[in-house]
């Protein structure tokens, strides 16, 4: 009869081992509890025992990647190491236990992985025994808890800790260092590999401002409630960044470009991709034509495409395309940010949150709740010049509304 000797769990968050070693060769004879190979996770090295004694017979090889409970041996029965020095062991084993309560001895400089940790065998029967494997001393290789020792174990017994009249160090406290591990998904790999392509292959610079929001919150705190009876739909500040965007990417075209191999395009239409954060991660649906639209058409857009992206219901065409991206870190508590640009494209908006701030108007200091805006872009297609000035024609168009309304 053989036994198979499987991986066992050695983590809630390992998944698989890679088995570095063999301690032990196939047809060795191995006795019960014996080291016969270690593994190795991304974490630590551990050691894999024999269950029984027997005759090894393996079936993984050195370097091979093992699920959790995948067979790396067996054990077949004969071949077994005569017993008959069980009795001097036990002997020798008591002489060291007595020796050790007549006088204390100098503890060992240092213990290994296996040091107090049951064999799969003797786990079972201290298990059964309702004992916790850390009252019980372990007698096999480098002290690891055999059968045997949970077979003579009883419970609410402990060993003898040696007398010392050094003091005790104080046990560091018990908490909980669980953590979890997860496939990422498609969704986060695929974000995974266009960030980091953005970070490799644009000339990515940043460059900020910031806007008084002032005329917009009190534009909304006066007709937010008529808009709601006639659209539908509530006033928000992103159809103002919106529209404030489209307006100056009129403006600096090259904004609204992007670079196709040796060529530069440039589109004459606005489709503002938003950054919305969905249960699987971060998506960037799209409104298109939004330099078309009026404040009511891009907020109902708005709503539609976070309602989908929500219910993950978004359409791949719905998240391509995009001309230019304006992302909202405000509504998280960001204060400052430097987004990373949604390729193919060739810039970004951040938006961030509203402080009230002390700033300087008309020569004197006053309290105004006040927004850093942040745009990076690709200096191969954008210049200086053409960034910042685009940065200044969106602050100019939010703090005087009545611009993006009357389009000058």
């Amino acid at each position: 009869m053989s036994l198979e000797i499987k991986v066992p769990p050695v983590g809630e968050s390992i998944t698989e081992v890679v088995l570095s070693r063999w301690i032990k060769n196939d047809g060795d004879v191995v006795e019960m509890d014996e080291v016969i190979a270690e593994l190795e996770s991304d974490k630590a090295t551990f050691e894999l025992t024999a269950e029984q004694a027997g005759t090894l017979k393996t079936i993984a090889a050195e370097g091979d990647t093992l699920a959790i409970g995948a067979v790396v041996c067996k054990i077949e029965d004969g071949g077994a190491a005569p017993a008959k020095a069980d009795a001097p062991k036990a002997e020798e084993k008591a002489v060291v236990a007595e020796e050790k309560t007549s006088a204390p001895v100098a503890e060992k400089s240092g213990e290994s992985y296996a040091t107090g940790t049951p064999s799969p065998a003797a786990g079972k029967i201290l298990a059964e025994k309702g004992i916790d494997a850390g009252a019980v001393k372990g007698t096999g290789v480098d002290g690891r808890i055999t059968k045997d020792d949970a077979v003579k174990a009883e419970a609410g017994k402990k060993p003898e800790a040696p007398k010392s009249s050094a003091p005790v160090a104080a046990a560091a406290p018990a908490g909980s260092r669980g953590e979890r591990r997860e496939k990422m998904s498609p969704l986060r790999r695929t974000v995974a590999k266009r960030l980091v392509a953005v970070k490799n292959e644009t000339a990515m610079l940043t460059t900020f401002n910031e806007v008084n929001m002032k005329p917009i919150m009190d534009l909304r705190g006066k007709y937010k409630d008529q808009f709601k009876e006639k659209f539908g739909v509530g006033l928000g500040f992103m159809s103002f960044f919106t529209k404030a965007v489209t307006e100056a990417l009129k403006d600096f075209p090259a904004v609204n470009g992007r670079i196709e191999g040796e060529e530069l395009v440039y589109n004459d239409f606005a489709d503002i991709s938003i950054a919305v954060s969905a249960p699987k991660g971060l998506v960037v649906p799209v409104i298109r034509n939004a330099e078309s639209m009026t404040l009511a058409q891009i907020e109902k857009s708005v709503l539609e495409l976070a309602l989908k992206a929500r219910d993950s219901k978004l359409t791949l065409e719905e998240m391509t395309g995009g001309t230019f991206t304006i992302t909202n870190g405000g509504v998280f508590g960001s204060m400052m940010s430097t987004p990373i640009i949604n390729a193919p494209q060739s810039a970004i908006l951040g938006m961030h949150n509203i402080v009230e701030r002390p700033v300087a108007e008309k020569g004197e200091v006053v309290i105004r709740p006040m927004m850093y805006v942040a745009l990076s872009y690709d200096h191969r297609i954008i210049d200086g010049r053409e960034s910042v000035g685009f940065l200044v024609r969106v602050k100019q168009l939010l703090e005087d509304p009545a611009r993006l309304l009357l389009g000058i």
